[in-house]
This record gives C-alpha cells, sequence and structure tokens, in this order.
C-alpha cells in the first residue's frame, strides 16, 4: 500500500501526536498501517521530506512597457527601527537594444497626496514630494562590486547576469511611514496618503520627459512594528470638588503597548462623595492624526466605543473593568480614520503608532498617528449634566515578525509579478498608470 504525498507528509507529523484508538475497523488497520510507516521508512525519509519543503526567498520584478528596462526587489515593506531604517536596495536589468543608447536610473521618492489626480486645476498639484532621490545606473558610475551592498543583490546579480547593475537608498530620518486616510465608500481615485515609490526608467538624461513606456515604478512601504520591550502601564486620575464634595476618578490600562486586534482592559474606579448622581460611563479608543504640511493640524476619530450605561449613586463606589476593541473591521464606513496602506488592499488595518526618532520631530512632514483612551463620566444636576474625563495614552501596533532566512543560493529565489492583491476587482495603480509586466520575455537567459 502506498501513500500519497500528501498524507505521507500528515504521516509524519503523527510521530509526535497521540493517535487515539478508533472504532471503524477499516480505520483501525488504516491506523495499524500509519504507525508501521512511521516506525520504518518514512521515519528515514522525514530529513527530505522536510527539505524538499523548505521556503523560497520571493523576489519581485516588474519589467516596463517597451522592455528597455526592469527592476527585481527583495521585499516591498522596508522597517523604520526608530534609531535606523532598512536601506532600500535592488537590481535593474537593462536590453540593450531596446535601450538604443539611453541612461538607466532609479529615483525614490515620498510624496503626500491630499487629493486625487482629476483635482489638479490651474496647473496647482493637490501633492507635494516630501524627498526625492536619483541614482544613474547605466552606465555605471562606479564598479559594479561597490555597488553590491546587500546579500539578495549579490545572488540576483549572479543569476540575471551582466546586464543587471544593483541600485542602494538609504531612508533621511524625517521622513513618516506609509499611511492613508480611508476614503467615504463613493470616492474613486487617490486620496489624502503618504506614499513611497521606486521608479526606474530610460531617458536621454536624468531631468529628459519620462516616456511611461520606458519606466517602470513600484509602491513601496515604510513601515514600524512594536518595540521589544513593553512601557510601564499608564495610569491617570483626578479629583472634581462638587458643593465641597469630591469626585475621584480613577483608570488604568493592564499594558503600555497594544498588538492590532488585542482588546484593551481599562479598569476604572469612580468613588462618589458628592450629592449628585454619576449618569454614565463612556469609554473610547480616539485616534489622533497630526498632519503636518503647510501647517500642524490635529484630527481625532473614535475608534472603539463602549457606553455601558453605568451609574454611581451618591456616596457610593464603582470599580469596573471595561473592554475596548480598536479594529478596521468595525470602521469600515468612517472616512479619515488613518490606516496602513490604502483600503483596496486587502492587507489594510488602523494605522500603527508612529515612533519618532529624538531629535527630529520638529521637521517630520505627513502625518503621524497616536492613540488614547478617553473616559467620560457624566454626572446629572438641576442645570443640566456635567463631566469629568481623563485620557490614558498607549501605542498600537504589529509586533515585529521574525525574520526570515534568506536562501543561500539563487535556485532558492522565487520571482513573482510585483502587484498588492486586488479587491473588488480594482485596477493596479501601476496598472492604471501604464505599467505592466513584461513578464518572461525579456528577462536574460538565467545563468
Amino acid at each position: 500500500m502506498k501513500l500519497s504525498s500528501g498524507l505521507r507528509e500528515a504521516v509524519t507529523d503523527s510521530r509526535c501526536l497521540h493517535i487515539e484508538l478508533l472504532c471503524s475497523p477499516t480505520l483501525h488497520l488504516l491506523q495499524q498501517h500509519i504507525l508501521h510507516l512511521c516506525s520504518t521508512d518514512t521515519a528515514d525519509s522525514l530529513p527530505s521530506i522536510c527539505a524538499s519543503m523548505s521556503p523560497k526567498n520571493v523576489v519581485f520584478k516588474k519589467i516596463c512597457k517597451d522592455k528597455s528596462v526592469g527592476v527585481y526587489m527583495g521585499r516591498r515593506d522596508f522597517i523604520d527601527h526608530v534609531d535606523s531604517v532598512d536601506p532600500v536596495d535592488g537590481v535593474v536589468i537593462i536590453d540593450h537594444e531596446a535601450l538604443q543608447g539611453r541612461k538607466v536610473f532609479v529615483t525614490l521618492s515620498c510624496t503626500f497626496r491630499y487629493g486625487r489626480d482629476d483635482m489638479d486645476v490651474i496647473g496647482i498639484a493637490f501633492r507635494r514630494e516630501l524627498y526625492l532621490s536619483t541614482r544613474q545606473v547605466y552606465p555605471p558610475l562606479q564598479d559594479r562590486e561597490r555597488s553590491i551592498h546587500t546579500k539578495i543583490q549579490a545572488r540576483l546579480l549572479r543569476k540575471l547576469g551582466d546586464n543587471a547593475h544593483p541600485f542602494f537608498f538609504e531612508f533621511p530620518d524625517n521622513l513618516p511611514c506609509s499611511v492613508a486616510l480611508q476614503p467615504a465608500p463613493n470616492d474613486v481615485g487617490k486620496q489624502c496618503l503618504v506614499e513611497f515609490e521606486i521608479k526606474v526608467f530610460s531617458a536621454e538624461s536624468q531631468d529628459a520627459k519620462i516616456k511611461k513606456r520606458s519606466s517602470v515604478k513600484l509602491m513601496i512601504r515604510k513601515v514600524q512594528y512594536a518595540p521589544e520591550s513593553q512601557g510601564v502601564p499608564p495610569s491617570v486620575e483626578t479629583t472634581k470638588v462638587m458643593s465641597d464634595k469630591p469626585l475621584h476618578v480613577k483608570a488604568s490600562l493592564d499594558k503600555e503597548l497594544y498588538y492590532h486586534g488585542e482588546v484593551i482592559h481599562v479598569d476604572v474606579c469612580v468613588a462618589n462623595e458628592t450629592h449628585k448622581h454619576v449618569k454614565n460611563i463612556i469609554l473610547s479608543v480616539d485616534q489622533i492624526a497630526n498632519v503636518v504640511l503647510y501647517s500642524n493640524d490635529s484630527y481625532s476619530k473614535s475608534v472603539a466605543i463602549e457606553e455601558a450605561g453605568d451609574s454611581v449613586s451618591p456616596g457610593a463606589t464603582l470599580h469596573k473593568v471595561y473592554k475596548l476593541l480598536p479594529v478596521l473591521a468595525n470602521n469600515l464606513e468612517r472616512r479619515g480614520i488613518v490606516l496602513d496602506g490604502k483600503l483596496k488592499h486587502e492587507d489594510t488595518n488602523l494605522a500603527s503608532s508612529s515612533i519618532i526618532k529624538e531629535g527630529v520631530l520638529k521637521e517630520v512632514l505627513g502625518i503621524m498617528v497616536s492613540y488614547k483612551v478617553m473616559v467620560k463620566v457624566i454626572i446629572g444636576g438641576m442645570m443640566g449634566s456635567s463631566e469629568v474625563g481623563l485620557e490614558i495614552p498607549f501605542k498600537l501596533m504589529h509586533p515585529k515578525p521574525e525574520a526570515e532566512k534568506e536562501s543561500e543560493t539563487e535556485d532558492e529565489m522565487e520571482f513573482q509579478e510585483f502587484k498588492r492583491s486586488n479587491v473588488g476587482g480594482m485596477k493596479d495603480d501601476e496598472e492604471e498608470d501604464g505599467n505592466v509586466s513584461g513578464g518572461e520575455d525579456m528577462a536574460p537567459k538565467e545563468k
């Protein structure tokens, strides 16, 4: 009896599991055969099975329409570690026949868009370039070996041959991370966002007009992950005196940093020594977006609200833990919430908290994001209601993913089209601009 490869892989895992006795005679015979395989040939073949399942490193590629230039990159997300930022590295491949003597350049840009492209009027564009850097990669301005900065570049150059050329950029300290304001359901086109782009083009000179068919651009992201250590759990308290009697309110969180999707526990204690009734306690998670461009504007949006209707009588005390869950799934229809990436993409979520390197806060342009828990205690009275409010700042971020093991050989690299997943049949931004992949047509014979 021979088992399929899928079942044999499941069999190998069963060596570490307790297999319960099954009542069916047929299943019992199958179980005995599985146990026999685990103790004989399957156990011996375990290393080879695991080796065959080793993941390959994905390399993203994009080729321009006229096939003169193409770009290969080992990743599209670059991590801001606060003290430093991962450099942007990749390889450009050229076709000398299609190039026709033109030069090849690569640019890294950061753009703040605050309106759709079709809203541009009388020559005024609703966007501002926060950063732009250009490198000439062909003809090369320095020795090829001196231009190689990373292992993935070295492996790509070996695989793609002499027509491949490396490029390398470093982010300055004063750039924000990639974020976007959530558009309304009927909005189309690019909205308010901070975006990063790698653009490769061939032209007579750096300042010459760039033809779309001779250029290719890739949207990349600058992201931040949660620091490894937690801060002190925040706690805030206040006392309001009414008719010589105090109302004491204290609120605290169980930790200072939460991951996206985690429930936030808010410990609230209200000691009401006044003669007035506390009618209600309302809690919310507010997202604060500081938009810094020509001026410094701040916008606040509630992304989670809890209104339990709790009351506290005069002379009584309330101690309760409330739960809040700030997630994008509960805010899909709300315009103006800041997101990590655009809503068209399936990997979108609420924007992570911005952590700025010390000493450069005043120089940072774009959108900075922070979060706080608001606790409002509503007090009734003859002349109307009043309230006591507390603000508790915290961080909302993604955990830092485990570092992927880089492939050691060119055979372990897997080439994929550079395109994010589309939602609802929406066109990818690069397709809208006329940049499509040339597939394998341009790629040289791989060595």
